[in-house]
């Protein structure tokens, strides 16, 4: 037998999941938040807020969708990798106690925000003083994402570890994903100490930032490499 047919499953569960972890956070990304949110424009990313509420509250479940397929991807990443090493793999779960909770506090604050703005609550506030308070929680929201930049950037780490002591999986992709986590590290700090050079530090960093939708495709569509052509290398 060429393969391992269970782990060739595991790993294209793997592609799977990441394509929809991928697509799901995408959505609020690129779609939900710049319809929403006006740079330098506080009062009017507040009124769009109210203006498109059903657009942005769809952003907010679709970040608790995202979050959740993120436990399912880890979970069955631990099941592909803890026979590389088991305990780069338990690296792998450790991430997930501290992101998911991150993420769903971020979840309610943006809720607040919603709640705060239409007057549900604080009802005594003028809308100025509502509509500082909820871009209040939208910023500690901000700052909380970038915190979670940062774990993920982190997360990588491990994972290429595991990637490239494999034999199923081409090495390429462990150096590349350490290059990856490194960027997204370096986002992580420039947003929250340099924030004027994030935009910089995105753009030279995205060709690194491709290793992960690489990895994903290379899980969808081979899933593992053949062991026969491996062990002939």
């Amino acid at each position: 037998m060429n393969t391992n047919p269970d782990l060739k499953t595991t790993a294209r569960l793997a592609g799977l999941l990441f394509l929809l972890w991928i697509v799901s956070g995408f959505y609020d990304m690129f779609y939900v938040s710049p319809k929403i949110f006006v740079s330098g424009d506080s009062v009017a990313s507040a009124q769009n807020i109210l203006k498109y509420e059903t657009l942005f509250r769809t952003g907010i479940f679709s970040g608790l969708i995202t979050n959740t397929i993120w436990v399912l991807l880890v979970w069955v990443f631990y099941q592909l990798f803890r026979t590389v090493n088991e305990r780069y793999a338990k690296l792998l779960l450790a991430s997930v106690l501290v992101q998911v909770p991150v993420a769903f506090v971020n979840a309610g604050l943006s809720i607040a925000a919603v709640i705060t703005l239409k007057g549900e609550i604080l009802k005594s506030f003028e809308l100025g003083q509502r509509q500082d308070l909820a871009m209040t929680f939208l910023k500690i929201n901000e700052y909380s994402v970038l915190a979670l930049v940062l774990f993920y950037g982190l997360w990588l780490f491990p994972l290429a570890i595991l990637v490239y002591q494999s034999v199923f999986i081409p090495r390429f992709f462990g150096i590349w994903l350490i290059l990856n986590g490194i960027v997204y590290v370096l986002l992580s700090f420039v947003g929250i100490v340099l924030p004027e050079y994030r935009d910089i530090v995105f753009t030279v960093g995205m060709p690194a930032m491709f290793g992960e939708l690489v990895l994903m495709l290379w899980l969808l569509i081979k899933g593992i490499r053949d062991q026969k052509a491996v062990a002939l290398e």
